[in-house]
């Protein structure tokens, strides 16, 4: 035996599901994912030290998705559902609605690393944890909200919709507004720099209910043409994104986003005692 051979040792649990081509892409994808990590792993030990501190939501971000992405290449981590729509082409037999397999382990890498995303980006702006914290959340009941709707079969599944891409909006809000507002208080060219990535990080972000709407909530796309839409968005909002925002990054001190430098701490004389 030889090639790809995950979908016959893992045959899939639904009607609808991931083929040999669907699962080829994702181990690309996978290999996309961990190479960045290692390559931004290299790229943080040598960086002086005090500038590693913005490589390490990277690493675990990256670190998460090559996780997320062997399980699906592998054809694991998900659970048949009866899709609510279906035509001709996604029926088991006449009159029968087909299974859809929903793919719940990227969820949860999602509600995992969605927020630490966005926490790399809102570090550059120096708001306040309050504020970070709140939008920080909202990722959280975003992707949580899809993941639900994406394993209810009835009409119901479109509240939840509803519910993610509310929560995502005011994700784009809260970025677009005071965050820019507060890397615009560190430096004309801090806010230059949050305002290019802020941009394409909201973009991308915002085509991730379309994605949902046209596979797990409509049923429009094949499982194969669902892999490839949310494939191309995680690559481009993880390791490409990341990759340029680090790259804008390397030259400015993150002292002046409130990191205090590790020579500060250990100049610290100890207090004396009377």
């Amino acid at each position: 035996m030889s090639g790809n051979q995950a979908v016959d040792i893992n045959p899939p649990n639904a009607a609808i599901s991931i083929n040999t081509n669907g699962s080829d892409w994702l181990w690309a994808a996978f290999s996309l994912f961990l190479a960045s990590d290692l390559g931004v792993i290299a790229w943080m030990w040598l960086r002086p030290s005090a500038q590693r501190i913005l490589h390490l939501l990277p690493i675990i971000i990256l670190s998460i998705s090559s996780v997320v992405y062997f399980t699906m290449a592998a054809d694991l981590g998900s659970t048949p559902i009866t899709a609510e729509f279906y035509g001709d082409h996604h029926q088991t037999y006449a009159g029968e609605p087909a299974t859809r397999a929903i793919w719940y382990v990227r969820y949860i890498g999602w509600v995992l690393t969605m927020p630490l995303l966005t926490l790399e980006v809102l570090l550059t702006t120096g708001l306040p944890a309050t504020e970070v914290s709140a939008t920080l959340f909202m990722q959280v009941v975003a992707f949580v909200s899809l993941l639900v709707g994406a394993l209810v079969s009835s009409t119901y599944k479109w509240g939840y919709f509803v519910f993610g891409t509310a929560a995502i909006l005011y994700v784009v809000v809260h970025l677009l507004a005071p965050a820019r507002v507060g890397a615009g208080a560190i430096g004309t060219d801090v806010r230059s720099i949050f305002t290019r990535s802020a941009a394409a990080f909201t973009f991308l972000l915002l085509l991730y209910p379309l994605a949902w709407g046209l596979s797990d909530g409509g049923n429009v796309i094949t499982s194969d043409g669902e892999m490839a839409f949310y494939g191309v968005l995680d690559v481009l909002i993880q390791p490409v994104f990341l990759l340029a925002f680090l790259f804008q990054l390397r030259s400015i001190d993150v002292a002046r986003f409130g990191f205090a430098p590790r020579h500060v701490l250990v100049n610290e004389k100890p207090a004396t005692t009377a």
